[in-house]
């Protein structure tokens, strides 16, 4: 343990001296006030020191005290359905102790030592173990079963376990070592927020995470264990967007990072979440939730921090074998708070006062995510998914974090104000997005949505692009100089934005669409442009084809329930026929 004093206080930044023996990264504890802090730098016996808490008051002389070890998150029984800080403080139990506001230099366990749990254990004394290995279980909420593990690093035999009652730092099991050591497994593990947890293997990113938003999974899918970026201004919807993802992917658990965004927004979420009804299970959504709030008026260097906490949750509960879903929002800040503590060390600025490892610490982030073989000697598959919010100044993406975010992550749903104004959700502009998994996934559909899918896709992008050329001949010459098939294309794309792409998230049916369902509705505005194309050809005038009745069934499809999905089908498709049939009769 190494004891300094301050030199000088710069904001969150203070200089030490007399740090020599301690570490880069090392958590300290600054002035008599004990404010938590860490090292991010090192010149000969002098430590900068990032403090997580209010500076003010502070001055040179006080002391700084090195803990030894870098800052690190509490896992175990408890963490689902906590609010936490940027560096893992429980809010609700601040808040019981000193009130509504943050009272500096506070120390509270981030989980409940206190709390009691039954330990249910799945293996027997004698059975050989390493890390990873799952040794029992927790009800640590009605829908999620917290699996104890070996911590990584340690294996052996186990010569004593045993069910009952037990709080986090009681002695569940005994492990003896190959050395005859002893070692007493607990439910609380520790482990370091700036190094990834390890894995046996990463594999392919071939399966999606299906989220029943119609635009992201038939048009710019994310894969399981993927990384996705929802760029867009300010009122485009991204918290919206968030929410649905967070509500409906097919995720087991979902770890919220509010990431220096307004305090009101956070609020909404903290005031939403316990209110929204899992739709799988029935129960609350806070349920299978980790919630992390840092927002812009908590002190800056902990929103640096915020993100790595959140991402080591979100790996300790992918090593159990779930999958898991993390919602960043939004990185724009975080890089925000890079950039003021890299001007506090006076480095050199990379583009618009960003600094030039930017890229790399943002890079470090995403690549945390993926579908992985966790450790341990079963084959368990678990998978974290990243999806990361950017705030571009003015919806501008042409400024460094969005262009260092596009160049790492492989999705990209851009949110687009223009659509948003004309109150078409969720505003993610078909044009300007991508998704680099399609052609890794394309199997997976094949084989499990329909053997269709991606030639469906496809026709429906060709479709959605040929519209957007077509619309500037309009603007120039009008529509009446478009020939009849062009026109067709045109009416065929409006329904694919309209009745496809356009999703209610507060309609009871259509707020989720399964995949079978999307299928179905793509083959409705497919049929319609080819049967409609066969009647073109045959004579037929294009206005009595753009009016027919059943284009307002077409519309209304997306409302139907699920279970009946498929005789609605049927009958649309035999209307559509037999109204097409007529007006080729009444030609010939």
């Amino acid at each position: 343990m190494s004891i300094g004093i301050i030199k000088k206080v710069a904001g969150p930044l203070v200089i030490a001296e007399g740090m020599r023996d301690a570490n880069m990264f090392d958590v300290v504890r600054v002035s008599n006030q004990r404010l938590i802090g860490e090292i991010i730098e090192m010149h000969g016996d002098q430590a900068s020191v990032q403090v997580y808490e209010e500076t003010s008051g502070l001055r040179p002389g006080e002391p700084v005290e090195s803990t030894g070890v870098p800052l690190s998150v509490e896992l175990g029984p408890g963490l689902i359905g906590s609010i936490f800080d940027g560096i893992q403080r429980p809010l609700v139990e601040i808040m019981k102790q000193t009130g509504n506001n943050l009272i500096r230099g506070v120390e509270i366990p981030s989980l409940n030592h206190d709390a009691v749990w039954t330990f249910e254990p799945a293996i027997e004394a004698g059975a050989e173990v390493c890390g990873g290995d799952i040794i029992g279980t927790v009800q640590e909420t009605p829908i999620v079963i917290h699996k104890i593990m070996i911590p990584n690093g340690i294996s052996g035999k186990i010569i004593s376990i045993s069910k009952g009652e037990y709080k986090l730092n009681d002695t569940v099991a005994v492990l003896e070592k190959k050395n005859g050591e002893k070692v007493n497994i607990t439910m609380l593990q520790r482990w370091p927020v700036r190094v990834g947890r390890p894995y046996k293997e990463k594999l392919s990113p071939d399966m999606p995470l299906v989220t029943g938003q119609r635009v992201i999974d038939t048009l710019f899918p994310i894969a399981k264990g993927g990384v996705a970026a929802v760029p867009g201004p300010f009122g485009s919807g991204k918290t919206v967007v968030q929410h649905q993802l967070a509500k409906w992917a097919e995720a087991d658990i979902v770890v919220y990072i509010g990431c220096g965004e307004r305090g009101n927004e956070m609020t909404d979420v903290l005031t939403e979440f316990p209110e929204l009804k899992d739709p799988k299970s029935g129960y609350s959504l806070m349920e299978r939730t980790v919630l992390i709030a840092n927002t812009s008026d908590m002190p800056v260097a902990a929103r640096e921090a915020s993100i790595y906490v959140g991402i080591t949750i979100a790996e300790y509960f992918r090593d159990m074998g779930y999958s898991v879903a993390l919602m960043a929002d939004s990185t724009s800040r975080w890089a925000e708070a890079l950039r003021e503590m890299s001007g506090r060390l006076e480095e050199m600025p990379g583009e618009e006062g960003y600094p030039a490892y930017l890229g790399s610490r943002l890079a470090q982030f995403y690549e945390r995510a993926g579908r992985v073989l966790s450790n341990g000697t079963e084959n368990r598959e678990g998978a974290l998914s990243v999806i990361g919010a950017v705030s571009p100044p003015g919806g501008d993406i042409s400024e460094p974090v969005s262009q260092a975010t596009l160049r790492i992550v492989k999705v990209f749903w851009s949110l687009d104000a223009s659509l948003a104004y004309k109150r078409h959700f969720p505003a993610i502009n078909w044009l300007t997005s991508y998704s680099l998994y399609v052609s890794n996934m394309g199997k997976w559909f094949n084989s499990n949505a329909n053997e269709k899918w991606n030639d469906s896709r496809g026709r429906l992008m060709s479709l959605l692009s040929d519209e957007a050329g077509l619309q500037e001949i309009v603007q120039l010459v009008g529509m009446d100089a478009l020939s009849a098939p062009d026109r067709l294309k045109l009416e065929a794309a409006r329904s694919i934005r309209e009745d496809f792409l356009h999703q209610d998230a507060f309609h009871e049916v259509d707020t989720y669409t399964p995949l079978e369902k999307q299928f179905l509705m793509m083959q409705l505005v497919l049929q319609y442009y080819d049967v409609s194309t066969e009647a073109l050809k045959k004579g037929v005038n294009i206005e009595p084809l753009v009016s027919v009745p059943v284009r307002e069934r077409i519309g209304r499809f997306k409302y139907t329930p699920n279970e009946k999905v498929q005789a609605e089908f049927d009958t649309i498709i035999k209307e559509l026929y037999h109204e097409i049939d007529e007006l080729v009769g009444k030609e010939d």
